[in-house]
């Protein structure tokens, strides 16, 4: 049997599970999973199913066109390995740790290619037998440095880039070019401590919690939709490094969770937030 994973939101109304899952039935289908939510504010309905059977064909979907609302998003797909470009700059404690979960299965996803604007990272690349391509920034203007990294990236067609603490902005051109499909990190404390150093920021202000965001990558920084968060607690007794390197484990773990739910097929994006499915 095959399974895939069935997506769905459109406008809310009555019926709606009852027309899907009768729908399931009739094509001799088996749900394993079903999770659904209803947005208040704007009466929008997400499911996420995944079902498993030999009748997931194109009849299917369009049965399923017929008993739901005209602008329905209706989608099918199977979770596999995605293909992933990795960008990154100096620091290799989310790069690498990518490169671990997708190597051992993991994340469901293969790290096509590491692409930086520093040489630090070919070693971690070369360890992995990962492609690794260094695209300086010295000597270029940003749409010419830009040109030659979407060059670079098209090469190996992903269907996600991943900036693991990519320390440079991208400019809107460059982020129209791939809608959706741009996932960042940064820490949490934005906008409170900008700029270089923000944990030495941190520890000078005596924070109380740290933390990390991934979202999807969209023109206005750092306001795209947030896939993932999460915090820790710390105290007094941390120094300043004590204090990074436990930014660096949130920052690596924030990063893997977000990609993992992205590649499972669990976020739906809606204006300017995410409904995430876990």
């Amino acid at each position: 049997m095959t399974n895939q994973i069935l997506l769905i939101d459109c406008p809310d109304q009555k019926g709606l599970v009852y027309n899907i899952t009768k729908q399931v039935y009739a094509k001799d289908l088996n749900i394993i999973s079903n999770q659904e939510f209803v947005d208040a504010d704007s009466s929008h309905f997400f499911m996420r199913t995944a079902v498993e059977g030999n009748n997931l064909d194109d009849t299917f979907l369009q049965n399923l066109k017929d008993v739901l609302p005209g602008d329905a998003n209706i989608r099918l797909t199977a979770i596999k390995r995605r293909p992933v470009v990795i960008l990154a700059t100096r620091e290799p404690h989310c790069p690498g740790d990518l490169l671990l979960r997708a190597t051992y299965g993991e994340l469901p996803c293969e790290v096509k290619a590491v692409v930086s604007n520093h040489h630090d990272l070919r070693p971690l690349a070369d360890s992995f037998e990962i492609p690794f391509h260094h695209i300086p920034v010295s000597g270029l203007s940003r749409k010419d440095h830009e040109e030659q990294i979407s060059e670079c990236i098209a090469g190996y067609s992903p269907d996600f880039i991943v900036l693991a603490k990519y320390m440079r902005v991208f400019t809107p051109e460059f982020v129209a070019r791939y809608p959706n499909r741009i996932i960042n990190i940064h820490h949490s404390f934005l906008p409170a401590f900008v700029g270089a150093s923000p944990y030495r920021q941190a520890f000078e202000r005596g924070v109380k919690i740290i933390g990390a965001t991934s979202h999807f990558v969209t023109e206005n920084l750092d306001e795209g939709p947030i896939i993932s968060q999460n915090v820790i607690p710390v105290n007094h007794a941390y120094t300043a490094e004590g204090m990074a390197q436990a930014g660096r484990d949130i920052e690596k773990n924030v990063l893997a969770a977000a990609l993992k739910l992205v590649l499972e097929e669990r976020v739906f994006i809606f204006r300017d937030k995410t409904i995430v499915f876990e």
